[in-house]
């Protein structure tokens, strides 16, 4: 069962992300982190399934970061 979109923002936030300032309307969000080389988008609103693709997006930036941080 895929994970909501609400979910995978929350694993960002957990792990020191910081959503960037809205640049225009629609559903797209962007997030960055100081360890992170790049950002992560995501589109979808709070309620909708998250796609494969950032899934494994949100995945791979969480992990770098963490070893990035040792």
């Amino acid at each position: 069962m895929p994970k909501k979109i609400r979910e995978l923002k929350k694993l960002l936030t957990q792990a020191g992300f910081e959503q960037i300032p809205k640049r225009g309307k629609g559903s797209h969000t962007m997030w960055a982190h100081p360890l992170y080389n790049g950002r992560i988008t995501l589109s979808g609103k709070d309620g909708q399934d998250a796609e494969r693709y950032q899934e494994k997006d949100v995945n791979r930036a969480i992990k770098e970061v963490r070893d990035n941080e040792s």
